[in-house]
């Protein structure tokens, strides 16, 4: 906090109007540099030491009219008998920038942090204060990667880690005196794996470098995890391009497999999708690919480790069975719900209203008839 001080030229005191007496500053003349406002318009209740100020300045959250404010507190004395003294001392009690998210808290702006070790460490602790006031509950504090030495300030006051990006750490506190509501870091990683058949009836698969011991030397779909921000489907038609560079087009999710505790303790999401070549040239661009190419789906299935794996022979029974027009899979439809106005990608299956059957997105050849059967 710093200690202001007015000179007595440039401060106006008005009348005291009812309870809430309002004083009106005009502060040109502060011979302090770190606060720059100007008009200032204060009020305080009864003999309190403590004013809560109007103050038009950059960055601030509240809008009024045409202009921005921001809301400030200040401690103040009077340095005289009844305030007669010409000069006035005012302590002000800064608060984060930031603004009101819709569940009764704040989100602090991650712009407008000080560097200042000592700076932040009093603003966060009286920013508190003024939110514990505001019957303010969750706090979400974002300190980028260039503000690292501001962590263990706030970990001090209380703050707790709620999750970390590549640039950034995010924390949160909790102000109430209550269990916490704040949503949980996220849960989940979701990777996907394309399964891919040629008019030939061959798979397309790949062999990674770097994998178990018993998995060495086997032929598997390409796989890999979504992206940020990333559809499904895309993420399924851009997997199978890196890792074998075969252009293909997104036709179903055949099925998808629900694990927990995998990597960090997450659980994960896989989900199988069908895709139908677009290219035929295989071209390996990705690092963690030994090799790819197209094998003879039987061939593939007879492999040991597939042929011996509960959830892999599944996955490969349903993703034939759909080919042979028995098993129908989810497309993706573009919808927008009114609840967040947002599109969005559900999947679900089509059934063909004249056959009922699945919709012949992917027409089956004989010689795989003759396979299946």
């Amino acid at each position: 906090m710093d200690l202001n001080l007015i000179d007595a030229k440039s401060v106006f005191v008005s009348n005291l109007i009812g309870p809430k007496r309002i004083l009106s500053f005009s502060t040109s003349n502060f011979m302090s540099s770190s606060l720059k406002v100007s008009p200032l318009l204060c009020s305080y209740k009864g003999t309190s030491q403590e004013a809560a100020c109007l103050s038009s300045s950059e960055g601030a959250v509240t809008l009024i009219g045409q202009e921005k404010y921001g809301v400030e507190t200040y401690s103040y004395r009077f340095d005289g008998a009844n305030g007669r003294n010409p000069s006035i001392f005012f302590r002000e009690k800064r608060v984060l920038d930031g603004f009101n998210d819709e569940y009764g808290g704040v989100v602090v702006n991650p712009e407008k942090l000080p560097f200042n070790t000592n700076v932040f460490a009093s603003t966060l602790r009286s920013s508190l204060s003024t939110w514990r006031r505001e019957g303010k509950k969750g706090i979400w504090l974002k300190l980028p990667l260039e503000k690292c030495d501001l962590v263990p300030i706030a970990v001090r006051e209380g703050f707790q880690y709620h999750h970390a990006e590549a640039g950034y750490v995010m924390m949160t506190y909790w102000i109430p005196n209550e269990p916490c509501m704040l949503p949980a870091n996220a849960t989940h990683q979701v990777g996907v794996g394309g399964f891919v058949m040629n008019h030939k009836n061959e798979v397309l698969v790949v062999q990674e470098k770097h994998c178990a011991p018993d998995l060495v030397g086997l032929w598997k779909l390409p796989t890999g995890f979504i992206l940020e921000s990333e559809e499904i489907f895309t993420g399924a038609v851009r997997e199978v391009k890196e890792e074998t560079g075969i252009s293909t087009e997104f036709l179903e999710v055949i099925a998808f497999r629900h694990a927990h505790n995998v990597a960090f303790e997450k659980s994960d999401l896989f989900f199988i999708c069908m895709l139908r070549p677009i290219s035929t040239e295989i071209k390996i661009d990705d690092l963690e690919v030994q090799a790819a190419k197209w094998m003879p789906l039987m061939e593939f299935v007879e492999q040991p480790l597939i042929k011996g794996d509960n959830m892999f022979k599944k996955i490969i029974d349903m993703c034939i069975a759909r080919i042979g027009k028995r098993y129908c899979g989810l497309s993706v439809h573009k919808v927008i719900s009114k609840f967040d106005n947002r599109l969005s990608s559900l999947y679900y299956n089509v059934v063909d209203h004249q056959t009922h059957g699945c919709s012949d997105d992917y027409r089956s050849t004989p010689i795989l008839e003759q396979q299946i059967n």
